[in-house]
């Protein structure tokens, strides 16, 4: 049976088409979710996509913390459902303090797009287990407030737990401590990464194909998960 995969649709989302092709180019089956329905619609995995949910008014991610579709994605999440924040999405999930730490303005003050070498940190997560550890992959980047911060207890516990999952390599286009691109809640079901692996997923478009490992990784996740 065919995976089914949400990607909801903020107010502001852009990057919610290009995720839920990377989903179908994947193998799953993407299912779109309206910010503003307390329903998941029996999906099995959850991405939620870049983008400047509600205006990025108070702070990014702030306000579509509180959209109804969270409520349910929080509380599944809890129950180990696998979701992938990306960019916005990463700033919503912390937010939402399903990941610690948060994303600030960029220490340079300036919008970053460019294409971004990291390095997989974590293969234990839902969303991460097809690649090989220390692989380095090139994944575009774009973000103003992709500055991942955290105080150093914080910072320490991640790295103790191996919760890191990817790291700027190359030069740090934003500005995160200790060159965090990417982080795990301690289940490993719930993933926030600042670059967008659904840019990289077609040779036509994208610098390369690594991001679609991160989409096939659910679906492997999906397969051993038990009924």
């Amino acid at each position: 049976m065919t995976a089914r995969v949400g990607v909801v649709t903020f107010p502001g989302s852009l990057d919610d088409g290009d995720a839920a092709r990377a989903v179908r180019i994947a193998g799953a089956e993407p299912v779109r979710l309206w910010h503003g329905e307390a329903e998941l619609h029996g999906v099995d995995a959850v991405v939620l996509p870049g983008g400047f949910s509600y205006g990025d008014y108070l702070r990014c991610g702030a306000i579509a913390r509180f959209a109804p579709v969270m409520e349910k994605i929080i509380d599944a999440a809890g129950a180990g459902l696998p979701v992938l924040g990306i960019c916005n999405g990463f700033q919503i999930l912390c937010e939402a303090h399903l990941l610690p730490g948060a994303l600030t303005r960029n220490q340079h003050l300036h919008f970053r797009n460019r294409d971004q070498i990291l390095r997989i940190e974590s293969t234990g997560t839902a969303w991460t287990n097809t690649f090989q550890p220390g692989q380095e992959v090139l994944i575009p980047v774009k973000n103003g407030e992709g500055c991942y911060v955290a105080d150093p207890a914080t910072l320490d516990q991640l790295e103790a737990e191996g919760r890191v999952v990817a790291r700027y390599v190359g030069g740090n286009p934003n500005g995160s401590q200790r060159d965090i691109a990417a982080i795990t809640n301690q289940a490993g079901n719930v993933v926030g990464i600042m670059p967008h692996p659904e840019h990289a997923v077609e040779a036509l478009t994208g610098p390369s194909l690594d991001g679609l490992g991160f989409f096939t990784s659910v679906l492997k996740h999906l397969v051993g998960a038990p009924a």
